[in-house]
């Protein structure tokens, strides 16, 4: 029952996450989330990803939901072996979210095709990196909750 609670959370939290995530990349990139879609799938694709039409898209947002999910379950098993997480959930949340701008974006992104590369300004990295702290308060709100 505990283990069934537990990827429901997981689950659940990483595709809200997720979901919200590409939400906020179209808001703050001004652009349609169809676009941040193809954005996602380039990682894969390069830049062929924005001729792709609706099966690139899809394809971002499967990657989307994939990667989403994965970083709910490395949370929520950080959780487990971290019991303060679970108890400070909202600072767990908040701590989170730099983590996984800076794994994404130091990691993840080099080492795909991703095009054209994320460039931050000191202007563009602020609703970046709120994004994120949005991203990983829904990760730990799901996680408190299995």
């Amino acid at each position: 029952m505990a283990r069934h609670r537990a990827w429901r959370a997981v689950v659940a939290g990483g595709l809200v996450a997720g979901l919200v995530d590409i939400g906020a990349a179209a808001l703050i990139n001004r652009t349609s989330p169809v676009i941040i879609l193809r954005a996602i799938a380039s990682g894969v694709l390069g830049r062929a990803a924005y001729h792709g039409g609706l099966p690139a898209a899809l394809l971002g947002l499967g990657l989307q939901c994939l990667m989403s999910v994965l970083i709910a379950a490395i949370y929520r098993a950080a959780v487990t072996w971290s019991p303060m997480l679970h108890r400070r959930w909202v600072l767990g949340g908040l701590a989170a979210g730099p983590v996984i701008f800076a794994v994404m974006n130091g990691i993840v992104v080099p080492l795909s095709r991703a095009w054209p590369r994320p460039h931050y300004t000191p202007v563009t990295i602020v609703p970046n990196m709120a994004a994120m702290l949005l991203f990983g308060l829904i990760i730990a709100f799901f996680a408190r909750r299995s």
